[in-house]
């Protein structure tokens, strides 16, 4: 009994020396990159008639030529438009901090990702689109800063609580990295729940090795209350799901249930008004981390591997 008692051991240290080289790893990364972060949203509301050529030469990929400058200099003297600049300018008096830490996530992508460019950091206003509030493509990171002016702004009155809790500047990296994510994980054509789960979870994943010392619960934008519920219910939420036969199942209202933004999970039970939304993800998170803690497995592998491959070897299992 010792020796298997020691065996366990053993094993946990193996697993925790495992999670702590590859943050250690993360952490010893340095700054390999020189960004200038361009503040776009300044230039532009500052722009007029006479200088507006000039603007659209350096920024062509801003102002789609289908459309007349006057479209552009009505737009910046629009008082919706203002009231936003605005605000933008208390709220981002300078960008040294953002640039810095800017610099620190391309560095990393550059590290485990050595084809990915240095990308052209640009600061704008995309009035409030929730769907483009950061972009990182392969030449240019964009950064819609009215989108990140923090909770209780009036402006976002009309969202939702559970779409206004990420309107706040420590979202910014990990919105840049899950949009990264999109851009690098290779979809599957497993559609099951399962599968949407895992392909989450490897962009959750990725936020683990590229943002090592951003806190859990705002890697995947919960409030500490939503990220302890899903710790302390992990093992009720995993038995759900396997008494109710959904991970293999592909019908499109799991993915509405377990994985899209939502206000809460739908268990259809009296804890859906306790939980947070998108618990499927967060427990897909958990079979990819299980996983790489067992696994050799280098990153670009793991985004481009079989969600069944990567359950079946995770050894997973949910904390009670």
């Amino acid at each position: 009994m010792r020796k298997i008692f020691a065996l366990f051991i053993l094993s946990l240290t193996f697993v925790k020396c495992k999670n702590d080289d590859a943050k250690e790893q993360a952490l010893d990364i340095k700054k390999s990159v020189d960004l200038d972060l361009e503040r776009f949203d300044i230039k532009y509301a500052q722009a007029t008639a006479e200088t507006l050529p000039q603007l659209k030469k350096e920024y062509p990929f801003l102002f789609p030529s289908q459309f007349p400058d006057t479209l552009w200099t009505n737009k910046i003297k629009d008082k919706y438009f203002i009231e936003l600049n605005q605000e933008v300018k208390k709220q981002f008096p300078n960008t040294t901090q953002l640039e810095d830490d800017v610099e620190m996530l391309v560095s990393r992508i550059k590290h485990y990702f050595p084809e990915e460019k240095s990308p052209r950091v640009i600061t704008l206003i995309n009035e409030v689109l929730l769907d483009k509030k950061a972009l990182y493509t392969n030449d240019f990171i964009f950064i819609s800063l009215d989108c990140y002016l923090g909770s209780k702004h009036p402006f976002y009155d009309v969202f939702a609580e559970y779409q206004k809790q990420n309107l706040t500047k420590d979202q910014i990296l990990p919105d840049l990295v899950t949009n990264f994510g999109f851009r690098k994980v290779v979809p599957s054509q497993d559609k099951t729940l399962l599968g949407e789960m895992i392909y989450f979870g490897k962009i959750q994943y990725l936020k683990d090795l590229l943002l090592p010392t951003t806190a859990d619960n705002v890697k995947i934008g919960y409030t500490t209350t939503q990220y302890k519920w899903c710790q302390e219910n992990e093992a009720q939420i995993w038995s759900y799901l396997i008494e109710n036969k959904l991970l293999y199942d592909n019908n499109i209202k799991n993915y509405q249930r377990f994985i899209e933004e939502a206000p809460f999970t739908k268990f259809y039970e009296a804890i859906d008004k306790e939980s947070p939304g998108r618990v499927g993800q967060w427990v897909g998170w958990q079979i990819v981390k299980s996983y790489m803690e067992n696994n050799d497995t280098p990153v670009d592998k793991l985004l481009k591997m079989e969600p069944l491959e990567i359950f079946n070897n995770s050894k997973y299992k949910p904390k009670k």
